[in-house]
């Protein structure tokens, strides 16, 4: 197999970030893109794959949802305009691996870098790939696991074995590395909102932003918590957060989902949340062929008649053809590109389910009407769906 040759460095990594040397990145399947380093001084591997995305890769580098994935950028200018910290998706960068064709540094201060952020967390970065090239390779030959070598490792063969190497997403438990081990409340009584709880399976912060501009307080429950605990009597309505991972993995929180939909209170999950919601309700889930990842993704809301443009991250989607007719609840929204289903919505409770992300971080703000249709039901304290 043909390697391509090595970029120069200077070409491709800003020199005021300071670059590590080359790298390789290497695929399961053979392919290797030589590089150059600019992240942690370390290997690191997982599933690839594609953003194209051309803002937010701090959102991106913080966003749970990528736990154990390396991520590709298409936008061929990354590190372009600074990091603010209250931006952050969560406390730090949950992904493998950067993979980017031009890291570049818009200010000079360390702490504003996106290269700081990825080597204070240990994160292995490479620059110098033809992003849309490999974008269109995986798209050709689905997803594959990759790894970005230490820098100075250069050995094609061991590389390759290295990436043959990486465990499988499927097996692995990345709910469990990301949520948090204790209850944390934001707001008190006296703000006089809907007290709303989300169990974190991989929260983004701009989801509780979101609630807390709509007047709401919010409770965040680790994963493992128990039906008794979110159905208590002063809460007035529940989230199922997105996160990483295999929804056939989480058989506890989609036992968790049909203790909510029993109960009745307004229900909203997202991206993950939705896929168990899905589960709960009897249908099953198959991961995509290379996954939704990005902020250009048409949705068609079939109710309401809209399309709307959404930020999606995820591999998995709920097949919509094996969701029981007794179960309540219909097909809502779906993909344009592809026809997979981005939402689902109950015939007699409050409960609505959307694959996407309504906050964006990064991405559009179409859809921030999912929040105001599910605030409104926790102030109503519930009541009868569409």
């Amino acid at each position: 197999m043909i390697v391509p040759p090595r970029p120069r460095a200077s070409a491709v990594v800003d020199p005021r970030i300071g670059d590590l040397g080359p790298a390789l990145l290497a695929l399961e399947d053979g392919s290797i893109f030589p590089g150059v380093a600019f992240g942690a001084p370390v290997a690191s591997g997982g599933d690839l794959v594609v953003n194209t995305s051309q803002t937010g890769y701090q959102e991106v580098c913080t966003d749970p949802s990528y736990a154990g994935q390396v991520v590709v950028m298409t936008y061929p200018l990354i590190g372009n305009y600074g990091r603010l910290v209250a931006d952050d998706q969560s406390l730090r960068p949950w992904l493998r691996g950067l993979v980017v064709a031009n890291a570049t540094a818009a200010v000079l201060e360390d702490a504003r870098q996106l290269a700081s952020l990825l080597r204070d967390a240990g994160i292995a970065a490479i620059a110098g790939v033809d992003t849309r090239a490999l974008a269109r390779h995986l798209r050709a030959n689905g997803s594959l696991r990759g790894i970005v070598t230490a820098p100075g490792s250069l050995d094609p063969e061991a590389a390759r074995a290295a990436a043959r190497g990486v465990q499988r997403w499927e097996d692995q438990d990345f709910v469990g590395e990301v949520s948090p081990p204790e209850i944390t409340e934001y707001g008190d009584a006296t703000d006089g909102g809907p007290l709303i709880g989300i169990v974190d399976l991989g929260l983004k912060s701009n989801i509780v932003r979101a609630m807390r501009h709509r007047g709401a307080r919010v409770r965040v429950f680790p994963h493992t918590v128990a039906p008794s605990d979110v159905l208590s009597s002063d809460i007035d309505g529940m989230i199922l957060s997105p996160g990483p991972g295999d929804p056939t993995r989480l058989g506890a929180q989609v036992d968790l989902a049909r203790a909510i939909i029993d109960d009745g209170r307004p229900l909203l999950g997202i991206c993950l949340g939705h896929q168990i919601v899905g589960r709960a309700g009897g249908a099953d889930t198959r991961r995509l062929r290379f996954g939704h990842h990005g902020a250009n993704h048409p949705v068609h809301d079939v109710d309401l008649g809209l399309v709307q443009v959404t930020a999606q991250n995820h591999e998995v989607q709920v097949v919509g053809e094996s969701l029981p007719a007794a179960s309540g609840f219909r097909v809502s929204q779906v993909n344009l590109n592809d026809r997979s289903v981005e939402g689902l919505r109950h015939r007699d409770l409050p409960i609505e389910t959307v694959q996407y992300h309504p906050e964006g971080a990064p991405g559009p703000l179409d859809a921030l009407a999912v929040f105001d249709r599910f605030v409104a039901a926790a102030r109503a304290g519930g009541g009868p769906g569409d």
